[in-house]
């Protein structure tokens, strides 16, 4: 066995997304050869990469098939996210993609979807921050089991910097870990925008692969100071089935389709779309309809995400403090982490120029 017979062999493993091989993606490095061991490292385009035991198996069914068939293959993966920022001295600069969470109404389940795509995105290995850029309505201290803690201050390069909480894993901020939760926030749009900038720019995010935005419901002064302060790399669009959310939820998409916006819309995600109860898990209800956020995304040509189902589970751990990604409920962490594989897929597409067209007919 030599290493360029190992390439060789390697050269016909594709990358299903990105639909290249391998060798051309330069994502093999470090084969080690010792009798008949060999062992290679995957440079993956994310931590949380979903088809990673698929491109470990396809590589050493390769290689016992065109090299050797005693061959003892190792395969070893490690992750360069992938990125399309070229302005790294911009706001930021160690946050390789922030996605912005957004729906067109209230009341469809925005929060508890970003909080468990962050955490879906972080158990797959990737650093995750999640900021709660919802300023009237902030979620993220009850749905973490923060509430009344403070973010700490901290000195970087000799400039005072809010540091986040770290709570399962991922990096929090929210104003409701800044304000007491019984005092509303009465602030008129200048300065809920500049509270955003804040969380921009006084926060040190430090080095993350996702930076997720839990956006406020509807299309305003918020959205607009986001998009035009920091390079989202795309938007997530949460609705659920029925027509009155579906109709808020095509405002959403087309605000992102703006001149002064131009941010990609990475998917759709229906939430709610059917219920089942503990003890009939087999049994789906479509109580808010049926398949409406799939016939948007077809209809917008947008890449359709998946699907949340709505269970007693999701309700209690956000009240709770313990989002379902960190519960017992498998079925239910399976339908997010099965969301937050499509997303991971959608961004590393998109990073490597792959057209709209093309996403929405592999998702």
């Amino acid at each position: 066995m030599t290493k360029e017979k190992i390439l060789e062999a390697l050269s016909n493993v594709q990358e299903p997304d990105l639909g290249k091989d391998l060798v051309t993606l330069n994502m093999v490095k470090d084969i080690e050869i010792n009798g008949n061991d060999v062992s290679f490292t995957i440079v993956l385009t994310t931590p949380a990469c979903p088809m990673k035991d698929m491109m470990g198996t396809a590589s050493t069914n390769a290689i016992k098939l065109l090299v050797n068939k005693e061959a003892n293959v190792k395969v070893n993966f490690t992750a360069n996210t992938t990125t399309k920022r070229t302005d790294t001295g911009a706001v930021l600069p160690k946050v390789k993609n922030i996605v912005a969470v957004v729906s067109g109404k209230g009341g469809v389940g925005k929060s508890t979807v970003a909080a468990n795509l962050a955490l879906a995105l972080a158990q797959g290995g990737a650093k995750v921050g999640l900021m709660d850029a919802d300023i009237y309505g902030p979620s993220v201290p009850i749905m973490f089991g923060v509430r009344g803690e403070r973010p700490l201050m901290m000195e970087v390069d000799g400039k005072g910097m809010i540091a986040p909480l770290e709570r399962y894993g991922i990096k929090l901020i929210s104003i409701g870990l800044l304000v007491d939760e019984k005092n509303a926030v009465v602030w008129r749009g200048p300065m809920a925008s500049s509270a955003i900038r804040q969380f921009v720019t006084d926060v040190y995010w430090d080095e993350l692969d996702y930076l997720v935005v839990d956006m406020p419901p509807g299309t305003g002064d918020i959205h607009l100071t986001l998009m035009q302060t920091v390079p989202v790399t795309g938007a997530v669009i949460v609705t659920t089935p029925q027509d009155v959310a579906l109709a808020d939820a095509k405002k959403g998409i087309a605000m992102f389709g703006q001149a002064q916006l131009n941010v990609p819309v990475i998917g759709l995600v229906e939430n709610m779309s059917y219920f089942t109860p503990a003890e009939l898990p087999e049994n789906k209800y479509y109580i808010f309809g049926k398949d409406g956020g799939k016939r948007l995304a077809d209809e917008y040509d947008i890449p359709f995400l998946g699907q949340i189902p709505i269970v007693q589970s999701i309700r209690e751990g956000g009240d709770q403090g313990i989002p379902v990604m960190m519960s017992d409920d498998t079925i239910t962490r399976r339908s997010f982490e099965t969301f937050a594989a499509q997303v991971v897929r959608s961004i590393a597409m998109r990073n490597a120029n792959i057209s709209a067209e093309k996403i929405a007919e592999t998702v």
